[in-house]
């Protein structure tokens, strides 16, 4: 079964690196935004953490891909901006916009209400859950509850990483990246990971990960948004290109190029 055709299925039954330090000395140009303030007029640098494909990872050449990488190109290009990637580590993102080295992350981070007291996100741009991945052979596992007492394996600062925290005298042993959470249980080394399931059955689907699968129905509905500083100047901006992808059939597209799919459902205006 082709890639595509396997993520298809699989998620309708489930419900580069360019380092610019802080974009510092002399004056920066601007563009009027409407309802309120002015975004600058870039580079945009944007932080990611390129270990969460299909979203963004490296290719054989060293150069970033993936839905967000696609998706923030066309973002900057339909606002007339130039983007520019920074790597970091996924629980450095956030420090990094704080400390404004970084405009933006875009790196499958979901919205949540602890990291807006921090951040501002944009619009919801991709709706996602969390899903339990167990060995092939693991017939007990179907549910959250049926974790109690096991090890979980999880990427660090992450929902599924907050999630496994729950579960009632569990072992959870965390990671830098998914794809390492995936090995260890592939190695016989946890009972389960708790994930993001886009980025759990690419792993599985690509090949990536041997001797696992996905169980039971999604933990979660999820959504993902891009992170900037709070009271940006260029979220407005930012919005307003992201809106009109999804209009002139952009986004579509994007999002069929990486899923074999096209989106189910439309996106809600805002996840809070």
């Amino acid at each position: 079964m082709k890639r595509s055709q396997f993520l298809k299925n699989a998620l309708l039954s489930l419900g580069a690196t360019v380092v610019l330090a802080a974009c510092g000395g002399g004056d920066t140009a601007t563009t009027p935004v409407e309802n309120g303030g002015e975004a600058t007029a870039g580079p945009w640098v944007v932080g990611t953490e390129p270990a969460f494909p299909p979203f963004e990872s490296q290719d054989e050449n060293g150069e970033l891909v993936g839905f967000d990488i696609d998706l923030m190109r066309a973002i900057g290009e339909q606002a007339g901006v130039e983007v520019e990637f920074e790597s970091l580590p996924f629980d450095g993102l956030i420090p990094a916009l704080q400390a404004g080295t970084i405009e933006a992350a875009i790196s499958g981070m979901t919205i949540t209400e602890e990291r807006a007291q921090t951040v501002d996100f944009s619009r919801p741009y991709f709706r996602a859950g969390l899903a339990i991945a167990v060995a092939e052979d693991d017939t007990e596992t179907t549910s959250l509850e049926s974790l109690e007492g096991k090890t979980i394996a999880v990427q660090i600062g992450t929902t599924g990483a907050a999630t496994a925290g729950t579960v009632k005298d569990a072992t959870v042993s965390t990671f830098d990246s998914a794809p390492l959470a995936l090995q260890e249980l592939s190695n016989g080394n946890a009972d389960a990971v708790i994930n993001d399931a886009p980025a759990t059955l690419d792993a599985i689907a690509t090949g990536n990960i041997g001797g696992v699968k996905v169980v039971g129905e999604l933990l979660t509905e999820e959504f993902y948004g891009i992170a900037m500083p709070q009271d940006s100047p260029n979220l407005e901006a930012l919005n307003t290109a992201l809106a009109e992808l999804l209009e002139n059939g952009t986004y579509d597209a994007i999002y069929e190029k990486w899923f074999g799919t096209a989106p189910v459902g439309t996106l809600p205006e805002a996840a809070l």
